[in-house]
């Protein structure tokens, strides 16, 4: 009779199966997010007539969320508008550099096939900050 496979005792390990799905899971969310972007390169959201999806909170209560103007900053970065982009959403603009370290690191531990959770200083940093950017861009009008 032979042993069962020793399990994996590393830390964050995931099994291969599920592994796996991940990676097909997270070239599937690259693949949106460029289709996204090669999209949003070619129609500008500054345009009412161009098709864009709406901001549900800005829809429901007329606040700007921390994130209304990140299309449009988006746009701006892609077209090399450095300004517009800081005039459309200043938070995302600044926000952009450590949200995308984090996304890399997400990424990478999902390729490997481990668990990779964002740091809870980081996380309630983030959100604290979004609420402040939030406050203070209502309340400025």
């Amino acid at each position: 009779m032979t042993d069962p496979p020793a399990a994996d005792t590393r830390a964050g390990a995931v099994p291969a199966a599920l592994a796996r799905r991940r990676r097909v899971l997270g070239l599937g969310v690259a693949v949106a997010a460029c289709a996204g972007l090669l999209y949003l390169a070619g129609h500008d959201p500054h345009d009412p007539a161009i098709p864009m999806p709406l901001c549900p909170i800005r829809h429901l209560t007329g606040l700007d969320c921390p994130a209304c103007g990140s299309l449009r900053a988006v746009y701006s970065l892609l077209h090399g508008h450095l300004g517009a982009a800081g005039r459309d959403n200043a938070f995302a603009l600044v926000c952009a550099p450590p949200l995308t370290a984090l996304l890399a690191r997400q990424g990478r531990a999902v390729w490997q096939g481990r668990y990779a959770p964002v740091p809870a200083p980081v996380a309630y940093g983030l959100g604290a900050a979004a609420l402040a950017w939030m406050a203070v861009r209502n309340l400025t009008g």
